[in-house]
């Protein structure tokens, strides 16, 4: 059936009655939508008019014309002890026939317009939920504090929050479309970028037909682990001990750290492309003599390489999760900074209020063999979505972009990689039985890991390639919820994006650099401007790392 098809009643009803006649009597009557365990306790029509999109988790901020669209609000009841906050809004005009449902950030709590409005800007029906509690980070960044309270005492809430609240984020949407339009969305997306991430690519696992594209950004996938990590830099850096290392030494390290490997792309423009060639040594800042401010001595230095190195089972030796690249020291939210600072990192959280249930447990106590295997057992199974099999998500033809930041100094961007290498090597044991490329992941799933980019957004460099960053873009090289588009839509897969930014050596010069998919790297040509990418190109990475 032809999309042009689909669209003909809606089209013929809005001319016989009227576009704003037929949408309003469309959207109040949706208030009378019955869904199983599920309350519709509003449907209002809101007008077009002026609306500043995206968020803090997401990218950008810009302000622009939104048309006339239906708002719904819901609270799905799965359980006893659920209580589901749940936002859809569906465009009254110009519907481009697809469904993109958006995930939250930290321990969400709340519902943000702001992207919900981006979405619909773009033709789309947009969701989001709360994830099943009420108490998060608000539109503008800030947060109540309550952090994971809501599930102290309250298993079911945490099961919420971990996955449940987005199938029944979906499902409520996807009636609600039916009921508006008379026909079913021809395409879903899902779209999240930090905890949003960890949505993203719980969805690929979990629900893995229920959505045709998903764009993962900055994921904090392993959660729990990355509330070890928090938590071990914590330790590492204790206020007053020998170990803690002033904010003041900040640029000291991140310039030594760049001054070592700002080259290894094939040029010295201050942005060091692949931290994971970046090979630094922080013995080399080790004071000669006593404590100084261009100088680390030994106990700051031990501290630095923890960081560097990332949590490790101190029985066993594994690595629990990955530490953070070098040269992100004196980027905005460093976590080099001693400890306590007065306020609760993810990982006190996690562990105090998500894993123990108690409201004022002590980083210090963490266990880091035998605590770790308690998270393991409890936690993970309901927070996480580390699961390598994405069998059923690629066989159903699904298509999944993931992005991190290098620059991210809130999630580190090796956790990308490792969750990437380990699908890779999973699938590796079941090729695609529709064959294609050598590599096993490459028909349905490409990481592009950004220079300079933070957590979801910002930072001096190549970074503009958020789906919210431009709000005019219509090139999929520029814009990765384009290129996933395009990737779903037309099969036409993301050979690389083209990042945009300040430069970081000179910020009042622009610069342009493509962004090569994992494990490719970027390099100079040897001639042109370095400003300009094309100047640069995608090769294989060194041999010898």
């Amino acid at each position: 059936m032809s999309r042009r098809f689909l669209y003909f009643p809606l089209a013929f009803l809005l001319t016989a009655l009227g576009q704003s006649s037929f949408a309003q009597q469309s959207c109040e009557k949706l208030k009378d939508l019955q869904l199983p365990k599920v309350e519709i306790t509003s449907a209002t029509l809101v007008q077009s008019g002026s609306f500043a999109i995206s968020a803090p988790t997401i990218a950008g901020r810009a302000t622009v014309k939104l048309g006339a669209h239906c708002e719904v609000k819901a609270v799905a009841r799965p359980t006893s002890d659920s209580e589901i906050g749940i936002e859809i809004w569906l465009p009254a005009q110009n519907w481009n026939g697809k469904y993109e449902q958006i995930g939250n950030g930290g321990w969400a709590g709340a519902i943000h317009e702001p992207p919900l409005a981006g979405a619909v800007r773009r033709g789309f029906v947009a969701a989001a939920t709360d994830d099943g509690h009420k108490g998060g980070m608000t539109d503008d960044g800030r947060k109540d504090g309550t952090l994971a309270e809501f599930a102290i005492g309250h298993p079911e809430k945490l099961i919420d929050y971990g996955y449940r609240a987005l199938g029944a984020t979906r499902a409520t949407a996807l009636a609600a479309i039916k009921a508006f339009y008379g026909h079913d969305a021809v395409r879903s997306y899902f779209v999240g970028c930090s905890d949003g991430g960890r949505e993203a690519l719980m969805v690929a696992q979990r629900f893995p037909e229920d959505f045709d594209g998903i764009l993962a950004g900055d994921p904090g996938n392993n959660w729990s682990h990355w509330g070890a990590g928090l938590v071990w830099n914590e330790q590492a850096q204790l206020a007053d001990s020998p170990g803690a290392i002033p904010i003041t030494k900040r640029a000291l390290i991140q310039n030594a750290v760049i001054a070592a490997c700002d080259t290894i792309d094939g040029v010295k423009d201050g942005l060091i492309s692949d931290p994971r060639f970046c090979h630094f040594d922080p013995s080399v800042l080790t004071c000669k003599g006593t404590d100084a401010p261009d100088c680390l001595t030994a106990p700051q230095v031990t501290a630095l390489k923890k960081i560097y190195d990332g949590p490790k089972n101190p029985r066993t030796g594994e690595q629990i999760y990955p530490g953070y690249p070098p040269g992100i020291e004196n980027a905005p939210g460093s976590i080099i900074r001693p400890s306590p600072q007065g306020t609760l990192s993810f990982g006190d959280t996690y562990f105090g209020q998500a894993l123990f249930e108690q409201k004022n447990w002590d980083f210090r106590t963490l266990d880091f063999d035998k605590d770790i295997a308690f998270s393991d057992r409890k936690g993970s199974p309901v927070v996480d979505s580390i699961n390598p099999d994405l069998r059923s998500f690629r066989d159903h033809g699904g298509k999944l972009i993931q992005y991190h930041g290098w620059s991210d100094t809130l999630i580190p961007p090796g956790g990308s990689v490792v969750y990437y290498e380990n699908v890779e090597a999973f699938l590796s044991k079941y090729p695609d039985p529709r064959g294609g490329s050598s590599n096993p992941v490459d028909n349905f799933y490409r990481l592009f890991m950004i220079p300079g980019m933070g957590h979801c957004n910002g930072g001096a460099g190549p970074t503009s390639i958020a789906p919210t960053d431009s709000v005019d873009a219509t090139d999929p090289k520029h814009d990765l919820m384009l290129s996933l588009e395009q990737w779903v839509e037309k099969g036409i897969a993301p050979e690389m994006v083209i990042g945009s930014g300040k430069a970081p050596k000179d910020p009042t010069k622009t610069m342009s650099r493509p962004i090569c998919p994992y494990p490719q790297v970027t390099r100079y040509k040897g001639t042109g401007d370095t400003n300009d990418a094309a100047s640069f190109e995608c090769t294989a990475p060194p041999v010898h790392q």
